[in-house]
């Protein structure tokens, strides 16, 4: 069975690990530890990150003491941070949150630059889907997705596979060009709405040296 476009970061993953780098930067969000601390989120609630990658929030979080469960679509990924942090590897899970599932719900959901990796309607809704199964009912879920909130477009995703040449700080490497849709506000409210969500607060922030725009809402679901 052929991967799906989206699992091209994998790929990515592996080509700028056997050269000996890493492909985002490792300091934390500022927009997880603000949602956080703005909605009482404590250590001993059960959290759940969607899209970890090499888990820059999520070791902030682990050796904080939260109960963090991180996941990624990318095998690749979830071995480097088991092996980034072998203490606390059994907190790190590989997981397709469009098709995939858990047995358990969470206080607090959290996914930076996972959404706009996702060009289908059909895998945007099943993201949407797999967050409102999985959050608890009186929970909070923060989601946050490259764009300025005016723009729209989108990658093709029959090239998400193949090699593009990109600069990782300061290497020019060939790695796979993954896909992206940037959606305007309007259009990430109406997909938040028709998913049976409420929004309870929304904006722009940034991911220093990664996202210099990037679209959040922070999020519950509807009665």
């Amino acid at each position: 069975m052929s991967p799906k476009y989206y699992e091209a970061y994998d790929e990515r993953y592996k080509k700028v690990h056997e050269a000996g780098i890493q492909w985002f930067c490792s300091e934390r969000s500022p927009i997880v530890a603000d949602t956080i601390t703005k909605y009482n989120i404590g250590p001993y609630m059960k959290l759940l990150e969607l899209g970890c990658g090499e888990g820059r929030d999520a070791q902030a979080l682990l050796k904080s003491g939260y109960n963090l469960l991180a996941t990624d679509i990318s095998q690749e990924a979830i071995n480097y941070c088991k092996n980034l942090m072998p203490d606390y590897a059994g907190h790190f899970k590989v997981l397709d949150c469009v098709n995939g599932c858990l047995p358990e719900k969470f206080d607090f959901i959290y996914a930076v630059a996972v959404v706009h990796m996702l060009v289908l309607d059909e895998d945007r809704n099943g993201f949407y889907e797999f967050i409102y199964d999985h959050i608890a009912n009186d929970g909070v879920a923060l989601i946050c997705s490259m764009g300025n909130g005016k723009t729209e477009r989108k990658s093709n995703i029959d090239t998400a596979f193949e090699l593009q040449e990109r600069e990782c700080f300061g290497n020019k490497i060939m790695v796979a060009g993954t896909s992206c849709r940037m959606v305007n506000n309007e259009t990430f409210i109406e997909e938040l709405k028709e998913n049976r969500f409420n929004i309870v607060e929304m904006g722009q922030t940034c991911i220093p040296n990664e996202f210099p725009e990037m679209m959040y809402v922070v999020v519950k679901k509807a009665n």
